[in-house]
């Protein structure tokens, strides 16, 4: 077992505004740290992996098939593989967060 602390770990900014933290990886899935600041983007995109999140404070607004849905404090999702997606944080505090991916994403495109 690897023991993995977000304190640890350096945020790279990937896009204006969204930070990522790479947390743990395995041979079938990866967890991320995500903090996102007001008025940030994380711009349309896809990928092979499936990708489940959760909020643990603020809320952002996903788009996926023209729709927007919005996530918040203590909610979760699920983005199935190559769906295309983006979100966007139109509050006034930062969006943080937990991405996991099957299978592993250890590279964004947008770096």
């Amino acid at each position: 077992m690897e023991k993995s602390v977000l304190s640890e770990h350096e945020e790279t900014e990937v896009t204006d505004g969204v930070y990522l933290a790479q947390l743990a990886a395995g041979e079938k899935m990866s967890i991320q740290h995500f903090r996102i600041e007001p008025g940030a983007m994380v711009p349309e995109h896809s990928h092979e992996h499936e990708q489940t999140g959760f909020i643990h404070s603020g809320a952002l607004t996903f788009t996926v098939d023209g729709e927007e849905i919005v996530i918040g404090d203590g909610d979760s999702y699920a983005i199935p593989g190559d769906e295309p997606h983006s979100a966007k944080n139109e509050g006034d505090e930062p969006v943080r967060g937990i991405d996991i991916f099957s299978p592993p994403r250890l590279d964004v495109p947008w770096k």
